[in-house]
């Protein structure tokens, strides 16, 4: 994996642009510190990232293009590319098609391309907002884009998140939605119709086979007028994050049926405290598809003393999203020192199948459906941040198939009067309709099972939770000793924005807030009223449940 820094058209000596775009780099090199190289542009020559046939337009690019054959085949038959990289393509692609070509590519990305025949330079980012991505200006009002947001703070004077499912041309000057699929619309409702399991199962397993491409060079490419810092590393053996929960047990599944009888090739990784519900579960999993499992076990203090890098790291004071980065980021570390460079991951699951329990409250099909439309649409700040920022932290890349745009298309069209939650109900085999009903029956498959019936059939823990129980209790147990009643009580004064309302918000605020400390950054955290996991609907929905609740009562 890799990141980008970018500052277009920017003036200066060449030694001085060379000088600032090592020192931002430096803030990126966790992203993929392989190797590198530097290239002013205009200026300088060198052996440079991914450039067009006739070297004018230079590509800075981070992610990873699944259909870059197909692609190439299609369109790109007559080019010769310099490289193996499947991002080159992005590169040949705009020189062809020009703005409007990104809707082709399929896959999670991030990227700026310069022209140095007009100045003009455009950037892009994926459909669901996997791979972090910001833009800035600094005082000379020039634009900046970096992966991180460590690497723009100190040097641009406004920073913004680069919107997902956009690009953005120096011509027009604006951001441009690209990816708009009937289903994004919160007002859009899919009409009733017969499920067909067998198509969640087919575009799954579809969306896991296409994120096996191994071999892939990465890279961070650094860039100023442009300037270019290239960081690249190799993906060997793929691994699967296996917290032992429905979603990273069926993709490790679905991942062991392409390696048949060779599954010990399979590595799988599970964290948490000892004897942990996911370790536990983990365990059973990895037996049961007879994968090489490594189960990594950390204790309360570890845990603790790692928040504030994991803060940093992430970029957020986000509560929730904190308390999961932990043993995420001390999970990617084990992982990468014992050699591996790329995982696969169960994120989005929940969000698109109505998966987090206070979803058990949605009042009618139409308001659970607007809730998963929101919940994808804001995973870039949440779940997707975090499986970027703290398996990159050690340069450790994370692959997400829930989050497939061909899988959500087929999965967010679906009626979602089949997505409501209704444990009183139960099918025809005695199966209760708990969370996620569908897609743990899509994969119910006696005959060839997927999994062992007590995971398919497991009820949902968070994964903050399921690493174990202690560990939120630690987190509160120890903001409740560093943050005195009166620091919370004042907590609007110091945090006008986004104002903590407990102690353990306040720590993680104080925390962002030291790495961090311009106004700007802190208005990039959303925030706002919320159940766990949930927007601000789960609050209504108790509301709602609450009066109907008391009105039965009193009537």
């Amino acid at each position: 994996m890799c990141g980008v820094l970018a500052v277009l058209n920017a003036c200066g000596k060449r030694a001085d642009l060379r000088a600032l775009a090592l020192r931002q780099a430096e803030l990126l090199k966790h992203r993929g510190p392989d190797s590198y190289g530097v290239n002013i542009q205009k200026t300088i020559k060198g052996d440079q990232p991914l450039f067009s046939t006739d070297k004018s337009l230079c590509l800075c690019a981070n992610g990873e293009i699944y259909n870059y054959k197909k692609l190439s085949s299609l369109y790109l038959s007559t080019v010769n590319f310099a490289t193996s990289s499947d991002c080159e393509v992005i590169v040949h692609l705009y020189e062809k098609f020009g703005n409007d070509f990104v809707k082709y590519l399929d896959g999670m990305f991030s990227f700026v391309i310069s022209d140095s025949r007009t100045g003009e330079y455009y950037a892009a980012r994926d459909p669901i907002g996997i791979t972090s991505f910001y833009y800035g200006y600094d005082k000379e009002g020039k634009m900046w884009f970096a992966s991180e947001l460590k690497a723009l703070q100190d040097v641009c004077v406004k920073i913004s998140e680069f919107p997902p499912g956009c690009y953005y041309s120096s011509v027009k000057g604006v951001f441009v939605p690209y990816f708009k699929p009937l289903w994004h619309s919160e007002n859009f409702l899919p009409e009733p119709q017969e499920l067909h399991l067998e198509v969640i199962r087919e575009a799954l397993t579809a969306a896991v086979k296409k994120r096996l491409m191994t071999s892939v060079p990465f890279g961070v490419l650094l860039w100023v007028c442009t300037v270019f810092f290239f960081l690249r590393s190799f993906v060997c053996v793929p691994g699967v994050l296996l917290s032992g929960g429905l979603d990273s047990s069926l993709i490790a599944s679905i991942v062991s049926r392409f390696f048949k009888n060779d599954t010990a090739k399979l590595h799988t990784f599970s964290v948490g405290f000892p004897n942990s519900p996911d370790v536990k579960a983990a365990k059973v999993v990895a037996d049961f598809l007879g994968t090489s499992h490594h189960s990594f076990q950390f204790s309360l203090q570890e845990g603790l003393e790692a928040v504030p890098a994991v803060i940093y790291h992430l970029e957020s004071y986000d509560v929730t999203t904190v308390r999961a980065s932990v043993p995420m980021f001390l999970m990617s570390q084990r992982i990468k020192t014992s050699g591996f460079k790329m995982v696969l991951s169960g994120e989005g699951s929940d969000e698109i199948f109505a998966g987090y329990l206070y979803f058990h409250k949605a009042p009618s099909k139409e308001e659970l459906h607007k809730e998963t439309v929101r919940k994808v649409k804001a995973l870039h700040a949440y779940d997707c941040l975090r499986a970027n920022k703290a398996t990159l932290a050690w340069g450790l890349e994370a692959r997400v198939p829930f989050l497939d745009t061909q899988f959500l298309e087929v999965c967010m069209s679906l009626d979602p009067a089949h997505k409501m939650v209704n444990p009183q109900e139960v099918d025809s085999e005695g199966r209760k309709k708990i969370e996620k009903y569908i897609l743990r029956k899509a994969f119910d498959c006696p005959e060839q099972p997927y999994l062992p019936e007590e995971i398919l059939w497991r009820q949902k823990e968070q994964f903050s939770d399921g690493v174990g129980y202690g560990w939120i209790d630690l987190l509160k147990e120890f903001a409740e000793k560093a943050i005195t009643d009166r620091m919370l009580a004042d907590a609007k004064l110091r945090f006008p924005f986004n104002t903590p309302l407990t102690k353990e918000a306040y720590y993680y605020r104080s925390e962002f807030e030291r790495h961090f400390p311009e106004p700007q950054t802190a208005e990039l955290v959303p925030g706002g009223p919320t159940v766990a996991c949930s927007t601000s609907a789960a609050v209504e929905w108790d509301a709602v449940i609450y009066i109907l609740s008391l009105t039965a009562t009193r009537g």
